[in-house]
């Protein structure tokens, strides 16, 4: 596996790894290799992700705040310490009524 130096084998506090930044989504890679990636967003208020589709499932967990995740055209508020599983192939989007920060755990999988 692959990491970003700096984060590797150390411990992580996700809640001050990454800053908000006015009117915009912050990323922080903290690992991407062939079996995943995990990222860390923190959103500002009033930004989101549009609509798409991924090939892969999706975790999402929420470190900071509450976000609103849409899976399938239905909306669920996630808040801090919670989880939600985003299918593959189903269209989702991220909205950020306020500030919150999620990590993203994609988990790739062989192609049917």
């Amino acid at each position: 596996m692959e990491y970003a130096a700096p984060l590797h084998s150390k411990i992580l506090n996700f809640k001050t790894l990454v800053a908000y930044s006015p009117g915009s989504i912050v990323s922080k890679s903290i690992m991407d290799d062939k079996a995943g990636r995990i990222t860390l967003f923190a959103f500002d208020k009033g930004e989101k992700l549009s609509p798409h589709t991924t090939p892969f499932d999706a975790l999402i967990q929420i470190v900071e705040g509450e976000g609103e995740i849409i899976i399938a055209d239905k909306s669920f508020m996630v808040k801090e310490g919670e989880s939600i599983i985003m299918p593959k192939s189903i269209m989702h989007a991220v909205n950020a009524h306020q500030q919150f920060k999620m990590l993203l755990t994609l988990i790739k999988s062989k192609q049917d």
